[in-house]
């Protein structure tokens, strides 16, 4: 069985696109087909709510997933809900695999070894009880926190080879305040996203595929992409999970040294710019749907255009 990188070239090659379709559903803000879609069901808030968000992923699949190559659900939108939202993220990581897409589960897990390792397990493997085994989501890949330590992600970092899955290490990420401890220098040189560069270089190494793009990758925000150079020189087989275009200022325009090994060795993630386009001016009043189609059609050209 090939190994997460050469999955990830695998599937960037066919489908010819290098752009995550980020989920990050609102409760509060659901595209109207799918609160009707679930108009009149049984159950509380939380159960109707629950399946109301599950409905709006898929809606959003349908219009937007064929241009991309993967989708990342991001767990907390789905855990809010309890019971009823895990349930719906199960449900949407199933309709997402069934149409051929990478799921990268958007959780940034992080804790000491035992805990870690039930963590893995919930994401790519299983629970062994008296009553026989309990799968996990079953991922393609997972986001994690590096901060308690290389023992910390040991756990996820085996869990993950033994099912060919992957790792996205955050290293840079995209919000303000990254800078307030990531981009802080060190006694020793270098800054702690440069330390954690170095770590998640040697982490993935065993794990690099026939394709050069090893199994363990990293966050690294695409707002800032005056960092993207110096970490790509610290991590030259990582995959690159970019996020942050849209809303949170990214381009996609500057984003070249993260395509250094090839068309696959970055993948650019937009959520709120894909399921929120029918509300920018210049779409006002269209359909939801069609405006995603449309806003990750342009997208994946820009992408693909400058980087394959």
């Amino acid at each position: 069985m090939a190994g997460f990188g050469d999955r990830v070239a695998e599937h960037v090659d066919r489908r010819r696109s290098q752009l995550v379709l980020g989920l990050d559903p609102d409760p509060a803000r659901l595209w109207p087909r799918a609160i009707e879609l679930v108009a009149g069901s049984p159950g509380g808030p939380a159960e109707r709510a629950g399946r109301a968000v599950a409905a709006h992923c898929r809606l959003v699949i349908e219009a937007a997933g064929d241009r991309c190559v993967a989708v990342k659900p991001q767990f907390a939108c789905f855990e809010r809900l309890g019971a009823p939202g895990w349930a719906a993220l199960a449900e949407v990581v199933g309709d997402a695999a069934e149409r051929g897409l990478l799921v990268i589960g958007d959780g940034k897990r992080g804790d000491i070894d035992i805990s870690a390792r039930a963590y893995a397990q919930s994401l790519f493997g299983w629970v062994d009880t008296p009553f026989g085994p309990v799968p996990g989501l079953g991922v393609d890949a997972a986001t994690v926190n590096p901060l308690l330590g290389r023992d910390s992600l040991a756990p996820f970092v085996e869990a993950a080879r033994s099912r060919s899955a992957g790792l996205f290490v955050l290293a840079r990420t995209s919000n303000p305040g990254a800078a307030d401890i990531q981009d802080r220098a060190l006694a020793a040189g270098g800054t702690v996203s440069d330390a954690l560069a170095r770590m998640i270089d040697e982490l993935g190494l065993p794990g690099t595929g026939a394709r050069g793009l090893a199994d363990v990758g990293a966050v690294t925000g695409a707002t800032a992409p005056e960092r993207l150079e110096a970490l790509r020189e610290l991590m030259p087989r990582a995959v690159l999970l970019l996020p942050g275009i849209g809303p949170q200022g990214g381009t996609g325009l500057e984003l070249a040294p993260a395509f250094a090994p090839g068309p696959a060795g970055g993948l650019v993630s937009a959520s709120r710019a894909i399921v929120n386009a029918h509300l920018a001016e210049s779409a006002a009043s269209r359909d939801p749907a069609m405006a995603a189609a449309d806003e990750a059609a342009r997208l994946r050209e820009l992408l693909w255009g400058l980087y394959s």
